[in-house]
């Protein structure tokens, strides 16, 4: 009989209890959706089976075609961030941003100053005129922080367009046409030996993997590079970074630092081990210089704790 009490009493406050946990999670996932319209300035819709809040922005400032045919935004043209309750009392942040070429870079580096995160960067279409990316954005905090931030990005679009109506062609700076590279500076300033080639230098740099358990490195393409073409007082640096996922914004928020545009992020391969995720980039300037900005980004990875 007593253990029946027992059992009875255990049951009566599992019971109470988990008629207490919603109601407590339910206190906890409030999300301020008039906040958040206010700090984004947009209209919001909440999507209650999921606990989200989502603002959108459609892309109706420039025309564009994609495969010679007039697209609307409907069709995947549209800014959107999305809100859900977090532990803690705080808010998660995921939104995808429709940028062109030359609103990438400058609303990355508005992301990393309102403290969100860059995750990715691709595009969705070819044969698209202009051409158009994706550039998806996160980060966990206050909401009216985090929608504020994702204004940011937005205004920043807005105030490159204001100046610029149709896309731009070319970043600025100069690039010699004939390469004539001095490698000998680049080697020094990056403390890496690299390969000539007809006016041209390249280095890579390699990372360890292992995939369906074979070991993997540099030569199957874990690895870092960069190439610099031109002159060495008017030169350009292209290459791919291999980082694991937690070097990610550490790279990112390093290379536009140094002003190198970021023109690609992405995975090249799955089931790999660590995880590796790459971005692509592009800069113009002195051979040095550029050579000297890597150096800091390769410095600022090689500080990040595993």
């Amino acid at each position: 009989m007593r253990a029946k009490m027992l059992l009875a009493t255990v049951v009566l406050a599992a019971a109470s209890l988990s008629f207490a946990i919603p109601r407590v999670l339910g206190q906890a996932a409030k999300l301020d959706t008039a906040a958040i319209e206010q700090a984004t300035g947009l209209k919001g819709q909440l999507i209650a089976d999921e606990n989200v809040f989502k603002v959108t922005k459609p892309r109706t400032d420039v025309k564009i075609q994609v495969d010679q045919w007039a697209m609307p935004p409907f069709m995947g043209l549209g800014s959107w961030a999305a809100f859900t309750p977090a532990h803690g009392g705080h808010v998660m942040m995921m939104g995808d941003t429709v940028v062109f070429e030359d609103e990438v870079n400058p609303a990355m580096s508005a992301a990393f100053e309102a403290g969100l995160e860059v995750t990715a960067l691709h595009n969705h279409f070819f044969f698209d005129d202009p051409k158009v990316y994706f550039m998806h954005i996160g980060g966990t905090g206050e909401a009216t922080k985090l929608a504020a931030g994702v204004k940011k990005v937005y205004d920043k679009i807005a105030e490159i367009r204001a100046a610029n109506p149709a896309p731009l062609r070319a970043f600025s700076g100069n690039i010699t046409s004939a390469s004539s590279i001095t490698a000998a500076p680049l080697e020094a300033a990056l403390g890496v030996k690299g390969q000539a080639s007809q006016g041209m230098f390249k280095i890579v740099i390699g990372r360890p993997a292992a995939m369906h358990g074979v070991s993997i490195g540099k030569e199957m393409g874990i690895n870092t590079w960069a190439a610099f073409g031109g002159s060495d007082d008017a030169a350009v640096i292209d290459g791919d970074f291999a980082m694991l996922e937690n070097e990610l914004q550490t790279v990112l928020r390093a290379m536009r630092k140094e002003g190198i545009n970021i023109v690609a992020i992405h995975q090249h391969m799955s089931h790999e081990q660590p995880r590796y995720l790459f971005l692509h980039y592009w800069g113009k300037g002195k051979a040095a210089d550029l050579a000297q900005s890597l150096k800091r980004v390769l410095d600022a990875q090689a500080a990040v704790k595993s």
